[in-house]
């Protein structure tokens, strides 16, 4: 069958450079909230980096990454998505002056992207703030916050003006609703923490968002600029009525992200809520304005869908942040996230059908416990068919998504190396189609091997998804 693709389709993959760059104390850098969370989102927090956190190393990418660009164009990556540590740049968030080692590196990481012909993808916030702005300010919560990520996104802006055109703000924004230290290094506790200082550390990044937006298209006139919303898909469990209200419901604490960076105001809907819930928060004139800067771009994060319901007694999925009902109809990963591939289409066409700007899958994939054994021609690999089916089933439904008119710019596949999971920050949870020979327990050679996946998503890129299994 004849690919859909358009000819310029940005395939490639993803990942943060909390999980992969490790070198958490090296040339001037900065702890970063992720250097006291040793077990991810669903531990606790520690006063200072512990032996224990696999994300203090991570898999070397800091001193490794020429190695692992290599094995990227290898495939035909088109796009890289990583992230600028925010406290690799300025250590403490609030300095005046960057660290100009920090800078260096991202100079050479992005030339050796370009070197291959790779277009780097690069957010600017992904989960990783400075931990001394969690100290001195409470984070996000301090309007102050949003002129310090200014000056580091200006700062970035000007020195990779002429290497990087591709911006994500912040990643899966909506999650610091969810997670507040981790997305907004708030240090109070999420039960003590009240709706009004929630939501007014999530205005704070909204206008820090759109503040940056603007100021990209003013230094990099070609550049793209897109917000990054967590994709939670979510179905009705039955035909109810009351499980229709719900998932609406439910939709709105997602897409009112989208709206906001899209449309450049707040949804009404949600002021509503503010108003009904006596929710107070300081949305100055001045903010409405900056507001109005949009993106050129939205893109999103996919791995699973869930269902909503009335009915509280119904089984629930799993999942890192967006927990819901479990689809009877689909099938599960070992972690409990629902496989579910026509969502993948549903959420492109929603998304085009509400806002009607360009789309972008910057995190897809499966993660799964990979076996290394000795392949065919004597080298390492892993046999990962499952991983094969499930990204498959999902670029089916992307064709058929373009296929229907709905401009997806690329897709950059989540962990294309093996990483710490952000979820529990441990190895086992593979996503990549390189193994990393590091266990659980910081045990291993960090050696790099090709999994089957790879040689897979190599032929899948060189005949522009002409070899996907339909």
């Amino acid at each position: 069958m004849e690919s859909k693709f358009p000819k310029d389709f940005l395939w490639g993959g993803a990942v943060a450079a909390n999980q992969c760059e490790g070198a958490y104390n090296e040339d001037g850098k900065g702890l970063s909230v992720q250097d006291v969370m040793p077990r991810g989102i669903r531990g606790g927090i520690t006063k200072t980096p512990t032996e224990d956190n696999l994300k203090l190393e991570g898999i070397d990418f800091y001193h490794r990454y020429k190695e692992d660009i290599k094995l990227f164009a290898e495939m035909g990556f088109k796009v890289f998505r990583t992230s600028i540590a925010w406290s690799r740049i300025f250590p403490n968030g609030d300095d005046e002056a960057p660290n100009e080692k920090g800078l260096e590196f991202y100079d050479r990481l992005f030339d050796e992207c370009l070197k291959y012909g790779i277009q780097p993808l690069v957010t600017l916030s992904h989960y990783e703030p400075p931990l001394a702005l969690a100290k001195k300010y409470n984070g996000w919560l301090d309007r102050r916050v949003i002129s310090f990520f200014e000056r580091f996104a200006e700062t970035v802006f000007k020195r990779y003006k002429d290497k990087v055109k591709y911006w994500l703000t912040f990643n899966e924004i909506n999650a610091i609703l969810k997670a507040p230290f981790m997305c907004g290094a708030i240090l109070t506790d999420k039960k003590e923490l009240s709706p009004s200082q929630l939501y007014t550390a999530m205005h704070h990044q909204l206008v820090a968002s759109a503040s940056v937006t603007k100021m990209c298209h003013e230094i990099i006139p070609d550049a793209m600029v897109g917000c990054m919303i967590l994709g939670v898909t979510v179905y009705p469990l039955t035909p109810s009525p009351d499980d229709v209200i719900k998932t609406m419901l439910r939709d709105r604490e997602t897409y009112q992200f989208a709206h906001i960076h899209a449309r450049g105001e707040y949804p009404k809907y949600l002021l509503k809520y503010f108003e009904k819930n006596n929710i107070k928060v300081d949305i100055t004139e001045e903010d409405k304005e900056i507001l109005k800067n949009t993106v050129d771009f939205i893109s999103f994060s996919y791995y699973s869908s869930i269902c909503e319901s009335a009915d509280e007694k119904a089984d629930k999925t799993g999942g890192n942040l967006s927990k819901g009902f479990i689809n009877p109809y689909l099938k599960s990963t070992g972690w409990g996230w629902q496989i579910d591939p026509k969502g993948l289409r549903y959420t492109l066409t929603k998304l085009y059908d509400m806002y009607s700007k360009p789309l972008f899958i910057v995190e897809n994939g499966l993660g799964a416990e990979d076996v290394l054994i000795e392949g065919a021609n004597g080298e390492k690999t892993v046999n990962d068919d499952y991983r094969i089916d499930y990204l498959n089933s999902h670029l089916v439904e992307v064709e058929k998504a373009i296929d229907d008119g709905i401009p997806v710019i690329g897709y950059a596949s989540w962990g294309c190396i093996d990483i710490v999971s952000a979820s529990t920050a441990e190895m086992k949870k593979r996503y990549g189609y390189i193994y990393v020979d590091r266990d659980d327990d910081g045990n291993g050679t960090l050696n790099r091997y090709k999994k089957k996946s790879f040689y897979w998503y190599k032929d899948v890129i060189n005949t522009n998804g002409g070899s996907l299994k339909r």
